[in-house]
């Protein structure tokens, strides 16, 4: 035998004198709680797997695209994306991330999908470790160019990053938390031009918040 669904919702007055459509309406809003949360898709990595890192040793030297390697650059090595693929790299122990231009095959070991130049690397603190699990995603979707941003920190600790969006907020009213589940980033801004973003950078780093530029998502 079906059971009929029960409406758990009380009012201070009677429903009987009421029409029959408002009724109906009271009732809709009153049992909101009842309905079904909205999701938004995850976003899915084009791969995951361990990074490392490539340094002064082939600073200058020639890339298979044929560039001169220069290790300050954010560039990065793939056994198989086109050259100018424009690939962001999430370092998956501090979800920090960066932007970095495809220019280079490797890297040689079959146990990693990613050579950083040491630039790329040090804006995901990777240096020091010389590898790390990452998360790949292409840095433009649907053609479109990548948009760019500014972040001041990650909290796994939510209350703690949104202390820190209110003590911004009223010098940047654009700070914003970006929230994966895992880390609660603090973001400033959102540029078309990663020089603005850098240049936002720079005006932090003079009150003293060291920040990273990343892509917005």
């Amino acid at each position: 035998m079906r059971k009929r669904a029960s409406f758990q919702c009380f009012y201070s007055f009677s429903y009987a004198a009421l029409p029959l459509f408002l009724l109906l309406a009271l009732l809709s809003i009153g049992c909101t709680s009842n309905r079904r949360a909205v999701t938004v898709p995850e976003r899915k990595p084009l791969d995951r797997g361990v990074a490392s890192w490539y340094g002064k040793d082939f600073h200058g030297r020639r890339t298979a695209s044929g560039e001169r390697y220069d290790m300050n650059d954010l560039t990065a090595a793939h056994r198989t994306l086109p050259f100018g693929t424009m690939l962001e790299v999430r370092n998956a122990r501090n979800g920090r991330s960066v932007v970095v231009r495809v220019n280079d095959r490797g890297p040689f070991s079959k146990s990693r999908v990613l050579d950083l130049s040491y630039g790329a690397a040090r804006e995901i603190g990777l240096v020091r470790s010389g590898t790390a699990p990452v998360e790949l995603y292409l840095a433009s979707r649907g053609g479109a160019p990548p948009r760019f941003t500014v972040q001041v920190a990650a909290f796994s600790d939510a209350e703690r990053a949104v202390a820190l969006k209110q003590e911004l907020i009223g010098m940047y009213p654009e700070t914003t938390i970006y929230a994966d589940g895992n880390w609660n980033r603090v973001r400033v801004g959102s540029f078309n031009d990663r020089d603005q973003a850098e240049s936002l950078r720079r005006e932090l780093a003079v009150i003293g918040l060291q920040s990273l530029v990343v892509t917005a998502q």
